[in-house]
């Protein structure tokens, strides 16, 4: 049985909240957060992070599997929205996909993309679903 995949990113303090990642394909990620309610910061806060990772996650095996359905998929737009416990360590509880696609595109291609990226292929979504709830919707529009 083959070894299971491993992947390693590697962070840098910056001091404050403010740290600096690489992965192991040489890209980098500033994560940061304010010291205090409505101070600067730069780059992503982790649970924002942590939100846009599903949606990148699926939102990439969906366009996958449409084009490889011979789908003329135009354009897809994703919002997330994370529902998280009030008291520290303020888990997410639920959160909720929206795929907004455009193009040439049939209805049940699409539900099946979507319903494979989430259930099967999607490991940001396979962890996260076992301590909260997702739930998603989608909308499909002709190309204009």
């Amino acid at each position: 049985m083959a070894d299971p995949p491993t992947i390693n990113v590697s962070g840098q303090w910056h001091g404050g909240m403010k740290f600096a990642f690489e992965d192991g394909h040489g890209h980098h990620l500033i994560v940061d957060a304010p010291d205090n309610e409505g101070d600067p910061f730069e780059g992503f806060m982790p649970a924002y992070l942590l939100l846009a990772s599903l949606a990148a996650c699926t939102g990439i095996d969906i366009a996958n599997i449409l084009r490889k359905q011979r789908q003329e998929l135009a354009s897809l737009q994703i919002k997330v929205s994370g529902v998280q416990e009030p008291v520290a360590p303020w888990a997410f509880k639920e959160i909720r996909l929206e795929y907004a696609l455009q193009g040439k595109l049939d209805q049940r291609a699409v539900q099946r993309a979507i319903q494979l990226a989430e259930d099967k292929y999607c490991s940001i979504g396979a962890t996260i679903s076992k301590v909260a709830a997702i739930t998603s919707s989608h909308t499909i529009s002709s190309q204009a």
